[in-house]
């Protein structure tokens, strides 16, 4: 496997383009632009103050940088490295900013959620859009770029409005049923949008596309309810993770709850597989050594490796109590995420953070535990195959697959604690990120599935 050498990296600010030609990272106020082949510098932009947020554009021509403490969003062109723009928000201020699919639009949300400016970089003109609602997912593009479905509150209660991109012409606008709506997402087929409420209430509502109200689920009353929401890549099947530490899966045809997943400290049915993570110092020969020591061996000097055993069950997993009199305990399902072929659904319950479950979609059944010797942090699917990407905040990364698992130590003198991750579209390279620091791990499909270490 290759490994990189390292980059400066800030606020863990580091996306491929959607192409997968390039690389950008952020060091401070400057935005650089990679060649994901060899890794050189492209390009070097330089912004008017330290950058809080990138994204590129759908076709990968565009990138912006939003400034969110100055109210500023500059935005630069891969193909005509002189062009830029710079939108001022002025006294409105600024807390998001994000492209419209057609890559040719920026929406900002000014402060206070006052409204969303949507600016035209063809012909320069400026639409507003009132009363977006404060939350986390307030705002969902159809997957095909056609709709966009915005969240917003008015004398206190909660709407659903629909656009059409092209034009950001209003095509529907309806009230919820929800208390106060807290999500917002479409089906990857974009002809179902799901509509969650608050966590203080368990509702999920799914409206068609003319606004319709096609199904309400609501799984219990009383108690803190859905903590986050996944759809299949199929639109088969909806995911919702709960605060009681339990998955349910909706499916598309009557919205009505097929089976529900939970998460128990011990595992005791014989035909679940669980990784564990167990941890060995090196030996080093002291005499075999060359001084210097070369990078890949300065790093093994001075840390552990680590291996997935098979444990037999019954398995008892690292449990934590929550403190359920503070505000966002951590119980429940925080994580959950379908793999690319459907056939996989990965979670990670909030109370057990060492664990990640991988659940069989076909069967409906448990297929995996994988339990960690440190809290998980971030999992991801690879874009093209069933392989999870794991990140605990050590030095190293982990790689599961139907084929097994496997840890990798990054190679790196000192201590590279990677808090984060991205895949490359392609699925043969990842970034991981530290604090501080990027490197970049190329390489990964040839070379896998002869490292699993059970």
């Amino acid at each position: 496997m290759n490994f990189s050498e390292v980059f400066k990296l800030s606020s863990l600010l580091c996306k491929f383009s959607p192409d997968g030609k390039y690389l950008a990272s952020c060091v401070q106020y400057r935005l650089i632009i990679r060649d994901v082949n060899n890794l050189q510098i492209l390009q070097l932009y330089t912004c008017l103050d330290q950058i809080q947020y990138i994204e590129w554009s759908s076709d990968s021509l565009f990138i912006l940088c939003a400034m969110y403490k100055r109210g500023i969003v500059q935005v630069w062109s891969l193909e005509q490295p002189d062009w830029h723009c710079k939108i001022d928000e002025g006294s409105a201020g600024l807390v998001a900013s994000c492209w419209s699919p057609d890559g040719r639009h920026i929406l900002n949300t000014t402060e206070f959620y006052l409204r969303i400016t949507v600016w035209s970089l063809c012909t320069k003109s400026v639409s507003y859009i009132k009363y977006p609602k404060a939350c986390q997912h307030g705002i969902a593009f159809t997957k095909d770029g056609r709709y966009m479905a915005l969240a917003e509150r008015r004398d206190c209660k909660d709407y659903i409005s629909l656009f059409v991109c092209s034009d950001w012409q209003l095509l529907r606008h309806f009230d919820t049923e929800t208390q106060d709506l807290s999500g917002i997402e479409w089906a990857p087929n974009g002809c179902v949008l799901a509509v969650w409420d608050t966590c203080l209430e368990y509702k999920i509502l799914l409206y068609s596309l003319d606004g319709r109200l096609l199904s309400t689920y609501s799984a219990y009353e009383w108690s803190l309810g859905i903590k986050s929401v996944a759809w299949s890549p199929s639109s088969q099947f909806l995911a919702i993770g709960s605060y009681d530490e339990k998955v349910r899966i909706l499916n598309h045809v009557t919205w009505k709850k097929i089976t529900e997943f939970e998460h128990p400290v011990t595992i005791a049915n014989p035909k679940i597989i669980v990784y564990k993570e167990m941890e060995k110092s090196t030996r080093v020969e002291t005499e075999s050594l060359a001084f210097p020591p070369a990078r890949a061996q300065a790093s093994s000097l001075f840390s552990t490796q680590s291996k997935y055993d098979i444990s037999q069950v019954p398995v008892t997993l690292q449990y934590v109590k929550p403190v359920t009199d503070r505000a966002n305990p951590r119980i429940g399902i925080g994580m959950l995420a379908f793999s690319p072929d459907n056939c996989f659904l990965a979670t990670k319950n909030d109370n057990i953070p060492n664990a990640i479950w991988i659940w069989d979609v076909q069967k409906l059944k448990l297929f995996v535990v994988l339990e960690q010797l440190y809290a998980v942090q971030l999992f991801q699917w690879d874009p093209r195959q069933p392989r999870l990407a794991i990140c605990t905040g050590n030095s190293k990364v982990y790689l599961w697959s139907p084929a097994g698992c496997v840890s990798v130590q990054v190679p790196m003198e000192g201590d590279f604690q990677v808090l984060s991750l991205c895949w490359h579209s392609s699925g043969d390279s990842m970034a991981l990120l530290t604090s501080g620091f990027l490197e970049v791990w190329k390489s990964l499909q040839p070379h896998f599935h002869y490292m699993n270490m059970i």
